[in-house]
């Protein structure tokens, strides 16, 4: 699976994120992993699995889509009709981000 060019754009300056909320953007050697973990081509095929809440609530992205909206998702549902959307796109999703990142 191709990655989203705005998530890979993130990367090119900083290999993930973290908020003082708990939200989470996964940095390029934990994506795999988390993606396998939740079974995302499984059940999600096409989506991609960029972060969580740390809650139980997942953000998912289009994989072949770079103007993907944002979805939310329980990590525990993660059928696409009953996503969430959350973001028109990555970059604007980030940018609402911003003022609780913690480090």
């Amino acid at each position: 699976m191709s990655l989203p060019a705005p998530l890979v754009a993130l990367w090119s300056v900083r290999d993930g994120l973290l908020t003082e909320s708990g939200v989470a953007v996964y940095s390029a050697r934990d994506i795999g992993e988390r993606n396998t973990t939740y079974e995302v081509a499984q059940y999600a095929p096409g989506f991609l699995l960029v972060g969580d809440d740390g809650g139980g609530r997942g953000f998912l992205l289009r994989a072949d889509d770079p103007d993907s909206a944002v979805f939310s998702s329980g990590l525990g549902d993660l059928e696409p009709a009953d996503f969430d959307v959350v973001s028109a796109d990555f970059a604007s999703w980030i940018e609402s981000l911003r003022p609780a990142l913690s480090c």
